[in-house]
């Protein structure tokens, strides 16, 4: 009994002092695993996007637990260490019989590594000498110490050679199968089982025959151990070895190197992409832009955004990335751009939840002049009276930049900043009028995003990119009644910027939309949405070069078109219902106001309550006038008998002037009873031209002019001009008047009206040496 203790202190003290020896070598040479991995980027359902090189120039791929397959954990297992959850790193009985065997052959006949220690001989090669195997032992206790065996299994998965710069399973996988080690097949898992013992010699696209000898082999190894069913390895026996050395996926680059950059502490990047909805967008933008470069028009970007989610599910940043001559490396999702018109719906909706217009709301499309700026529509002509609606479907200019003036820049580009418009955060404060034209700069990204909140009753969201991006930091960018009025104009069909190809047309999408083309027909934007998707089409040359046929409408529009027809096709036939929060109500079709006893013609219009403007029609007004009809009389001249009361168009100054120009036939106001002396003064003419406070240079050698107009009332039928209080010239209401300037400097502008009414104007006048 006293020997029987002794051996047992013997043996606790021996085992505590190579604990303890354990423990000190363990501090003075800690184990270190830092493995530089290939960063990946992954699609929603885990493929492979994109694959970049490791930092030491390999191909290694971190497998995820999920990524091992029983079959594939199993062959590995039955191959190198079946007894791998039973030993502490290092097995005792095979290092045992190794050593017998080795002395019996008096050579190397078997080994006695486990995985743990093919682990460490990985993470820390050297030499193969019985020094090395002793660290490679301490390394291996090391590993099993502070690591579970599942991630030790996933450790050498992922660290196995395969010849030349692959290392791990997964790289393997990818480049030889091109798929996930999750979805290899018996005959596959063992071949890249059996490759790691020979991976110079072993080539897969090299040396199949040999590798499929070798594989076979173990197969038959594994039919006796039966460590799978029969017939699984007689399948597996027959399944031929065609694979080969393949690249690296090289899915959506343009994505992919936007998020490696933004993600450079990843090695799994796991992203909202679809990568169904991906592939079919980049065929189509390519086969598409293919019919688009006998016009020279040679770039593409589009943006596919899940408006449930407000993922990306894709994203093209030019249909040709390896077109090298016309910039194909350019992200176009990402590339500032003049937006044309794509702004207009924006406005309007700002404009109808504060309370200003109304869809069947009148607005003049006339010439009209900011200071200097005389905005154009897109064919150069004019409406005179417009709906809002059909302003905003046809993409006028005019009521736009009137639209823009009314609700303030300053407003509008607030909405803007909430909505992250980079460039209205740098210098919002320094845009004009013409920024609802295109006379900004906005990324694919910011419209397509803006155009969400559209599809979602005017909730705005940042995208997602990543999974992980569950965060929601939702904000209302705009009301949902207003959202809803936008939403109903951009669905209808009678618009110019349906394309007029017939191929095109025949098969629309239930969809609403938006076009755009920036001055200079440079950028071709359309934008569109329904329930489930919001896509952003950008058209052009990255160099920047117009081409007279690009457009929103017959360029970018058709593309938009085919995306939606196959993402989405069949989708249900439903639109977004009306909130809550919008009413109906008859209104003067001739105003768009609510109607007054002498409207006659009424529509139904939809409207905010308690947030529209319920002022009521004034498209008419009651005058007195002789009974003759030869004049009018106002209450100061009004006699006691001898008149009638009419009722006559209540014309704007503006809309005026624009029949008087166009030659358009208008019912117009008796003169004023020429006895009457009163003087309203608050129907003043406005002088038009020249502009306020302008500066006009001049070449006085060739008699340039200057042209005097004014917008007059309409019962004006004369005005007289004055220049420097000195008397000029009588003319029509609204006919333009030419001069000459004769001297430098001030000028002071006079016109007076045939009631007395007067308007003064300064400009300066200088003349070029």
């Amino acid at each position: 009994m006293q020997k029987g203790k002794v051996w047992l202190w013997n043996v606790g003290g021996a085992l505590a002092f190579l604990l303890a020896l354990f423990i000190l070598l363990n501090l003075l040479f800690p184990l270190r695993v830092d493995i530089p991995y290939s960063p990946v980027i992954t699609a929603a359902d885990g493929t492979i996007l994109h694959s970049f090189l490791s930092k030491d120039d390999k191909w290694r791929m971190q497998l995820e637990p999920d990524e091992v397959s029983p079959t594939l954990r199993k062959a590995v297992l039955q191959k190198e260490d079946r007894y791998f959850y039973y030993h502490p790193g290092v097995n005792l009985v095979a290092v045992g019989r190794a050593m017998v065997k080795n002395l019996l052959h008096q050579k190397t006949t078997s080994g006695a590594s486990t995985i743990t220690m093919q682990v460490a001989r990985l993470l820390y090669p050297q030499e193969r000498t019985y020094w090395h195997k002793l660290t490679e032992v301490f390394r291996a206790l090391q590993l099993e110490w502070q690591y579970t065996k599942d991630e030790i299994l996933l450790l050498y998965l992922n660290l196995v050679p395969y010849g030349g710069n692959i290392e791990g399973v997964k790289a393997a996988s990818v480049l030889h199968f091109q798929q996930s080690p999750r979805q290899l097949s018996l005959a596959q898992a063992v071949a890249l089982t059996v490759i790691p013992n020979k991976p110079s010699s072993l080539r897969i696209g090299v040396q199949n025959r040999q590798i499929v000898a070798f594989r076979n082999k173990w197969l038959r190894h594994f039919a006796r151990q039966q460590a799978f069913p029969e017939g699984a390895i007689a399948d597996a026996l027959l399944e031929p070895l065609d694979a080969r050395r393949q690249p690296a996926p090289h899915v959506a680059p343009h994505f992919a190197y936007r998020m490696y950059r933004q993600h450079q502490n990843q090695t799994i990047i796991k992203t909202t992409l679809n990568l169904a909805v991906q592939e079919k967008v980049e065929q189509l933008a390519y086969n598409y832009l293919q019919q688009l470069r006998y016009k020279n028009i040679h770039n593409a970007a589009v943006l596919v955004i899940n408006n449930q989610t407000q993922a990306v599910e894709a994203y093209l940043g030019s249909a040709d990335f390896s077109d090298a001559l016309h910039g194909g490396q350019v992200d176009g999702v990402r590339a500032l751009r003049s937006p044309g018109s794509t702004l207009k719906p924006f406005l309007y909706a700002t404009a109808f939840e504060q309370g200003l217009i109304t869809p069947k709301s009148m607005i003049s499309d006339v010439p009209i002049n900011y200071a200097g700026y005389r905005p154009e529509n897109y064919f150069g002509t004019y409406s005179g009276n417009i709906t809002i609606e059909r302003a905003l479907a046809t993409s006028l200019n005019i009521p736009a930049v009137k639209l823009l003036d009314q609700v303030g820049v300053g407003t509008f580009v607030r909405k803007l900043k909430l909505a992250e418009f980079s460039q209205m955060k740098r210098n919002g404060d320094q845009l004009g009028l013409s920024l609802i034209l295109g006379g900004c700069a906005v990324k694919l990204e910011e419209l397509t995003a803006l155009y969400a909140a559209f599809a979602r009753q005017g909730t705005y969201a940042p995208l997602r990119w990543l999974q992980e991006d569950t965060a929601r930091q939702e904000k209302q960018l705009l009301s949902p009644g207003a959202t809803f009025m936008v939403n109903q104009i951009l669905t209808q069909l009678q618009r110019p910027d349906l394309p007029h190809n017939a191929d095109n047309s025949g098969h629309l999408p239930k969809i609403a939309w938006k076009t755009g083309t920036s001055y200079g027909r440079k950028d071709a934007w359309s934008i569109g949405y329904n329930q489930k998707y919001t896509v952003g089409v950008w058209v052009g040359n990255f160099s920047g070069e117009g081409v007279p046929e690009l457009n929103g409408t017959d360029t970018a529009t058709p593309l938009l078109f085919s995306i939606f027809n196959t993402i989405n096709y069949n989708s249900p036939n439903q639109w977004y219902a009306a909130p809550k929060s919008v009413g109906t109500r008859s209104v003067c079709a001739e105003s768009g106001r609510p109607g007054n006893s002498f409207c006659q013609d009424l529509v139904v219009d939809t409207f905010l309550p308690g947030v529209s403007s319920a002022v009521k029609c004034t498209h008419l007004k009651q005058v007195s006038v002789s009974l003759d009809g030869h004049f009018a009389y106002c209450t100061a001249c009004l006699p006691e008998n001898g008149y009638t009361q009419k009722w006559y168009p209540n014309h704007s100054p503006e809309i005026l002037t624009y029949f008087v120009t166009q030659q358009l036939p208008y019912v117009a106001l008796p003169p004023h009873n020429p006895a009457c002396s009163r003087i309203f003064q608050e129907y003043a003419p406005i002088i038009a031209s020249p502009t306020a406070g302008m500066e006009y240079l001049l070449e006085k050698a060739e008699h340039q002019q200057l042209m005097l107009q004014c917008t007059a009332h309409n019962e004006v039928k004369k005005v007289y001009w004055y220049v420097n209080d000195q008397f000029l010239k009588a003319a029509a209401g609204n006919e333009a008047v030419f001069f000459e300037p004769d001297k430098a400097g001030k000028l002071k502008i006079s016109c007076l009206d045939d009631q007395g009414r007067n308007t003064n104007s300064y400009v300066t006048v200088r003349f070029l040496e």
